[in-house]
């Protein structure tokens, strides 16, 4: 039986990393290779204004591509790309057809053969930003750390930078300037399947625990990506279905449940001011 603040956990956290590549898994074929035929901004105001030149920068460009850095997605134009990134609650749809839009519709882009890119985002910590330059020079980009789901995540990586951290491992592995898209969520996943305290000193985890780690992030994301992203109150995918993954969740939001493993109560307590959930038998 779950807990009772389950749902209620589930609720306080942004789309992470699976969330953001399954929603450009779900409109690169909607959008790529369309020209921009009207851009409509009922809301300007989100983290960040949007710009006004985003109109007649972007309007009549083709979009040649969409991809993903970190939580951020891409959309590569000819003469530069739209960084959008969705905040607490922000999330992308394709409409194929006219559809009015509601309070928190904040964004539409408009193609030739009338469907359209909506943007919304009830909490408007969600960002809309215009790039004319090399998009890795972004200040929100340049200083990242490695894909998780790349070669250049590796234990070797995690324990280099780890030499002489206190800080606490679940801390590290979610600072973006060490691996990107570790999540909270994931974060508490991956450590569980590691065996590894959340409150350990990250300077203190020898290599071959890191390459263990290395080895269960990618595969926790991975999984995740697989089967759309972990289902969070605000979040929906492009065609307006929630992903399934957080039905696979051993540990997150399941403070004071058994241990999956080990049969223990699982522990909640605040790290970093986030939910950290870990069986005291399993992970040391």
């Amino acid at each position: 039986m779950l807990p009772t603040n389950y749902f209620d956990c589930l609720r306080r956290y942004l789309p992470e990393l699976p969330e953001v590549e399954t929603t450009r898994r779900g409109i690169i074929e909607h959008v790529k290779g369309k020209v921009v035929e009207q851009i409509v901004i009922r809301q300007p105001s989100l983290r960040w204004p949007i710009s006004e030149s985003l109109r007649p920068e972007l309007t009549g460009k083709e979009i040649l591509d969409v991809q993903r850095r970190g939580k951020y997605l891409l959309l590569r134009a000819e003469t530069g790309t739209l960084l959008i990134h969705l905040g607490m609650s922000g999330s992308l749809r394709i409409l194929t057809h006219p559809l009015k839009p509601g309070k928190h519709d904040h964004v539409d882009l408009l193609f030739p053969d009338k469907s359209c890119l909506r943007f919304t985002d009830p909490r408007r910590f969600g960002c809309f930003l215009w790039h004319k330059g090399e998009i890795s020079e972004h200040k929100l980009l340049r200083k990242l750390g490695p894909e998780p789901l790349t070669d250049e995540l590796d234990g070797s990586h995690l324990h280099s930078l780890s030499r002489k951290k206190n800080a606490p491992i679940k801390s590290f592995i979610m600072d973006s300037h060490v691996v990107v898209g570790v999540g909270n969520i994931y974060a508490n996943e991956a450590l569980f399947m590691s065996g590894i305290h959340p409150k350990r000193a990250a300077g203190r985890i020898a290599l071959p625990r890191y390459k263990i780690l290395a080895n269960n992030i990618k595969l926790v994301l991975s999984n995740a990506i697989d089967v759309g992203g972990t289902t969070l109150r605000d979040f929906t995918n492009s065609s307006g279905n929630p992903g399934y993954f957080k039905q696979s969740l051993k540990v997150y939001g399941r403070g004071g449940a058994a241990c999956k493993n080990c049969g223990a109560e699982l522990k909640e307590i605040r790290l970093g001011q986030r939910s950290t959930v870990y069986c005291p038998k399993c992970q040391t």
